[in-house]
Formats: structure tokens, sequence, C-alpha cells
């Protein structure tokens, strides 16, 4: 019983490409996060200004939300290996110009966060295209596997790679952080190398805001992938936490920051619990029922954690909120894989990429205008019962996406 609660290996033994391909996203994502890093300290020696740290995340989001669904069109147009090949030459291209700005020094500040934008640019691009892998590689009933174990590379980098990327930073300075990031494209680049021909199934994607408008009638006509992302922002939007963290830390716990930062580690912990565990819910046949509780125990354990008396329960909350958020991830990546036509799939993928920038960056703007106006104790209860509230919502507004049923093995 309890190895089928694991995470389920069976695609990394299977299937060659499908193995490579999670090696080479498991090494750039390492890269990503020392480069952020690098980043934000560049940044903040040069400006000693929030208002230019904050300005790195805009740099990152802008291209994914102006770029997102014109490239999700072009990809569902041409071999999306191919696209995939050219946004990781140029997103390796950006991190070695960052590299020789980082041994110069000097470099103005706007011109470093024009790099990243550019950066982002490709990913806009890359994004889309990676997201159309998986279905392809993997059968269906293989498929929520395929995507816990992404989600244990994204979270294995997110965990370690800034410990690592400060330890090169004090050791190398910014410019070894941005070598390294380049370096960490090599894999990559092994990875999509191994994969074949990737052409959309059907007719290739109209041109311009003609396919762009095909993709977005596809999401409003189709309630079930309708549905999942409506459900993220719900999740996202609602009851994002990061931004409430330092208040929080202040109001309850005297500001200590051994505590705020324990708040940060008890999410990604529970995430990579629930990574590890994930045979317990990617092995169920309806996807869109898993989906709609992760969504709603998120909603419940921030809630949780806003009216919780102490630290060690305030973590636990967290915990659950992390593991929560895993398996709404999961769930809905592959429920929206499995219910998208392949030739539209480029396009809903941009979506989805933007749905999960955006949602985010909204909700922690949400939660300190909330918070600004109450407390953050007030943000989090409201922003986790609202939360509750639009899920429950959506799951009765939606009966095919309670009914999605994954092929069985």
């Amino acid at each position: 019983m309890l190895t089928r609660a694991l995470v389920d290996l069976t695609p990394l033994r299977t299937c060659p490409p499908f193995r490579r391909l999670w090696l080479g996203r498991l090494c750039s994502g390492f890269g990503f996060q020392m480069t952020l890093v690098a980043v934000m300290f560049q940044v903040w020696s040069q400006t000693r200004s929030t208002v230019w740290t904050g300005a790195v995340g805009l740099a990152q989001a802008l291209p994914l939300i102006v770029f997102g669904l014109f490239a999700g069109s072009l990809v569902d147009r041409a071999d999306r290996r191919k696209i995939a090949l050219a946004a990781t030459a140029g997103q390796t291209v950006c991190s070695v110009l960052l590299a020789v700005q980082g041994f110069i020094g000097g470099v103005p500040v706007a011109a470093v966060l024009g790099l990243v934008a550019v950066q982002s640019g490709f990913f806009a691009l890359g994004g889309p295209a990676g997201r159309t892998f998986v279905p392809r590689l993997l059968p269906p009933e293989q498929l929520a596997a395929g995507l816990a174990l992404g989600r244990i590379a994204f979270q294995g980098a997110m965990l370690l790679g800034p410990a690592l990327g400060g330890l090169v930073l004090g050791r190398f300075g910014v410019g070894g952080c941005y070598v390294v990031d380049a370096l960490t494209f090599g894999m990559a680049f092994y990875g999509l190398f191994g994969l074949p021909e990737m052409r959309p199934g059907g007719e290739p994607a109209r041109a311009g805001v003609r396919g762009v408008l095909d993709g977005l009638a596809f999401l409003v006509r189709t309630p079930v992938v309708r549905g999942a992302l409506l459900t993220d922002l719900a999740a996202t939007v609602l009851s994002m936490p990061l931004s409430l963290f330092p208040l929080v830390n202040a109001e309850r716990f005297d500001g200590d920051p051994r505590t705020l930062g324990l708040f940060m580690s008890a999410v990604a912990a529970g995430g990579v619990a629930a990574s590890v565990f994930s045979g317990a819910f990617t092995r169920r046949l309806r996807p869109g029922r898993v989906m709609l509780a992760g969504s709603a125990a998120w909603g419940v354990a921030l809630a949780g954690f806003g009216l919780a008396p102490g630290p060690w329960l305030s973590l636990a909350c967290l915990v659950v909120a992390g593991a929560a958020d895993t398996v709404s991830v999961v769930s809905r990546g592959a429920l929206v894989q499995l219910a998208t036509p392949d030739v539209l799939l480029g396009r809903v993928a941009a979506a989805e990429q933007i749905v999960g920038q955006a949602g985010p960056d909204v909700g922690n703007l949400r939660g300190g205008l909330v918070a600004g106006a109450t407390s953050g104790t007030f943000a989090l209860v409201s922003g986790g019962v609202l939360c509750v509230a639009a899920v429950v919502a959506v799951g009765a507004a939606t009966p095919g996406l309670r009914r999605f049923t994954t092929p069985a093995r």
C-alpha cells in the first residue's frame, strides 16, 4: 500500500526521451534559481531600492503576459521541438550576456533588467512548447505521474537552488552565478535533442490574432478546461499568502526573522512531501475531483494559518497548504492536457502559463491591500474562505470537471 502512495517512477524507467527531458529541466531549474538570486543581489547592491528589486518580477512577468498567447499560437503551427531549441538558445545567450556584464561591472540596472526581460520573452515562447512534450511522450495513464515528477524537479530546484546560488555568489560573484546558469542549459539541450519531431497534430493554427482568438474560443466553450483555470485563479488571486508573511510575522511573532524564513520553507516542504507521495493521487481516475479537493484544502489551510495561535501550528498549516498546492497543480495539469486536442495544446499551455504567472502576483497585491485596510489575520482568513467558496462554486457549476476520468492503467 505504501509503495503505491510513493511517487510513480514508471515514466523515468520506461521512456528514455522523458528521462532526458526531466534531467535537463532539473538542471536548468537550478540555474534559473541561481540567476534569480544573482539578479536580486546585483540590483539591490546597485540601487538599495525595493522599487528596483520589485521591478525584477515585473521584468519577468510582462513578457509572459504580453507575448504568451501569441507564442502559444506559433507553437501550434510549427515543430515544437525546434521552437523549444530556439528558445533555449536565446535564453542561453542572455545568460552569457548577463555573465559578461556581471564580471565587467558598472552596467546600468535598466540594462540588466532588459536582459532579464528578453530572457523571459524567450521563456514565454519555449514554455508553451515544453508543456506539450509530456502528453506526446507518455501514454495518458502515465501523464499525471510524469507531471508529478516534473513538480519534484521544480520544487527541488526552488529549495536548493537559492542556497547554492548564495554559495556561488559569495565565492565568484554575480558573474559566477550567471555562468553556472548558462552551463545548465547544456543539459536542457541534451533533453531536447533526444526528442522526436513534435509537429502539432491536425490542421495548423491560423496565424496572428486569429490563431489566438481560436485558442480563447476553445477555452470559453470547453467547461472542463475553463473550470480548471478558474479554480487556479480562485486559489491564487483570492488567497495567495506570500505578501502577508512579513506582516503576520510582525503582528504575531515579534518580527522574528527565523520564523519568517520558516514560513517559506514550510510551504516548500509540504510541496516536496506531496510530490514524494504523489502516487496517492496521480493514480486516481478523477483528476478534477482531486484538483477541486486540493484547491479547497489550500484555502482551508491558509485560513487556519491566519487563526493559528502559535508558531508550530502556523507552520503545520503552511505545510498542509504546500502539499495541497502540489496536489492541485499536478491534477490540474493532467486534466487540462488530457482534455485539450493536440492542435490547441500550445495555446492552452500558454494560457495556463499566464494564469500561473499573473494569478499569484494579483493575489499578493490583493492580500496586501486587504491587510493594509484591516489586518494580516483578516486578509488570510477572508482569502481562505473566499477561495473555498469559489472552488465550491466552480465545482458545482461544472459537473464535467467532477466527472472527468483518466484512462485506466
